[in-house]
C-alpha cells in the first residue's frame, strides 16, 4: 500500500488548523480503511504566536496519523523543507505539502495522488485549463501573478502557469535526489523545488485544481512580491558563472552576523 505524506506549514493557523485537520484527516483515513492508501499528515508549526501547537495536539489525541514539528526559525520554505526531511526518516512512497487554510480541499490534494503518474512531481496549478478558483482573484492579484510567472519563465525557462499554488506532491526518490540542492527557504522556495526537480532530470507535471481563496491570509502579497522577484533572480544566478558573486556575498553576511 502507497504510503503518504502531507506536510502542513502552519503560522498563526489557530483559527483555520483545527478545521483543516478534521477534514483532511476524516477524508485519508477513510482511504486507509478501504485499503487504498496509508498516510501521515505532518504540521510543522512555525514560530507561531497563538494556539495552533495546542489545538494540534488536541486533533493528535483523536488520530495517531497526525504528526508535529515546532520550529522557531523561519517561514514558510523552512518549514516545507524541514517536514521533507523529517518525512523521509520514514518508509513515505510520497511526500508533499499543502497550505493550512483548506483553500486546497483534501479530495484536491488526492486528485495529485492519483495524477502522478510515472513523473517525479505534480503541482496544483489555478491557471490551466480546468482550474476552479472562488472566489475570483482582484484583478490587482492577477496583474502580480501573471508578471511573476512571465520572470519565472523568461529567468529560469520553467514551462508552467502557477508556481505558487499551495499543493504540490513528489515521489520520495526524487526528493531525495533534488531536496539537497533547494536553496531557498524563504520566498519563492516553491520555484526552487520545481527547478531542482528538473534540473536533477524529473519530470514535474502541472494540473489543473480546485482553488479556494481564503480570509485571514498571513501572506502580503504587496510586500512579498518584491522579495520573490529577488528570489527568483537569486535563483537563475545561483545557477549560472555569477553564482560566486552570490555564494562571496553570503559568507561575508554570515561573517557580519557571527561578529553581532
Amino acid at each position: 500500500m502507497v504510503k503518504l505524506s502531507i506536510v502542513m506549514p502552519a503560522y498563526n493557523e489557530e483559527r483555520r488548523i483545527g478545521r483543516t485537520l478534521e477534514a483532511y484527516s476524516s477524508y485519508f483515513e477513510s482511504l486507509r480503511e478501504n485499503g487504498e492508501l496509508d498516510y501521515e499528515i505532518l504540521v510543522v508549526i512555525n514560530n507561531t504566536t497563538d494556539r495552533t501547537e495546542e489545538i494540534v495536539k488536541q486533533h493528535m489525541e483523536n488520530n495517531k496519523c497526525i504528526l508535529y514539528l515546532n520550529l522557531v526559525p523561519d517561514g514558510k520554505g523552512f518549514a516545507t523543507i524541514e517536514g521533507f526531511k523529517d518525512a523521509l526518516k520514514r518508509e513515505n512512497d510520497l511526500i508533499g505539502f499543502v497550505d493550512a487554510d483548506l483553500a486546497t480541499l483534501p479530495e484536491d490534494f488526492h486528485d495529485l495522488v492519483r495524477k502522478i503518474g510515472n513523473a517525479g512531481g505534480v503541482i496544483a496549478s489555478r491557471y490551466v485549463p480546468g482550474a476552479q478558483v472562488h472566489p475570483k482573484q482582484t484583478w490587482q492579484r492577477i496583474i502580480v501573478s501573471r508578471i511573476f510567472n512571465i520572470l519565472i519563465r523568461s529567468a529560469l525557462f520553467l514551462p508552467y502557469r502557477d508556481t505558487q499554488c499551495g499543493a504540490k506532491l513528489f515521489r520520495r526518490q526524487a526528493i531525495e535526489r533534488f531536496l539537497p540542492k533547494v536553496t531557498m527557504s524563504r520566498w519563492a522556495f516553491d520555484v526552487d523545488l520545481i527547478y531542482s526537480a528538473r534540473k536533477a532530470g524529473f519530470n514535474v507535471r502541472e494540473i489543473p485544481t480546485r482553488w479556494s481563496d481564503k480570509e485571514y491570509s498571513t501572506i502580503n502579497f504587496a510586500s512579498a512580491g518584491p522579495w520573490m522577484a529577488l528570489g527568483i533572480i537569486r535563483l537563475r544566478m545561483l545557477n549560472s558563472p555569477a553564482k560566486i558573486f552570490i555564494r562571496i556575498y553570503d559568507k561575508l553576511l554570515i561573517s557580519i552576523k557571527n561578529r553581532k
